[in-house]
């Protein structure tokens, strides 16, 4: 699959408000930080530098279910994305 690996039965649907981008993610909480726009901050800070702080820009918009639901979810964004290209299958 695209966003999830085969076999997956429970992900989390997500929706970047910044960036508008929506995915399947593996990690399921109320917000993650989106990984089209967003970036992991590197902890590993010097004696002069600020704490980094994640910013979760990406919404949980539902829990998808079932292997089959988690398949059909998947098949449906990568068309969006893709635009209807199967040729990444």
């Amino acid at each position: 699959m695209y966003y999830v690996p085969d076999g997956t039965e429970m992900c989390g649907y997500y929706e970047c408000k910044d960036c508008g981008s929506r995915f399947l993610s593996l990690k399921i909480g109320p917000q993650i930080v989106c990984p089209y726009c967003g970036e992991e901050p590197d902890m590993e800070i010097g004696p002069d530098e600020q704490m980094p702080v994640a910013k979760e820009d990406a919404k949980l918009l539902q829990v998808v279910k079932g292997v089959e639901e988690v398949e059909r979810m998947d098949a449906l964004l990568s068309l969006a994305l893709t635009g209807g290209d199967y040729s990444w299958i």
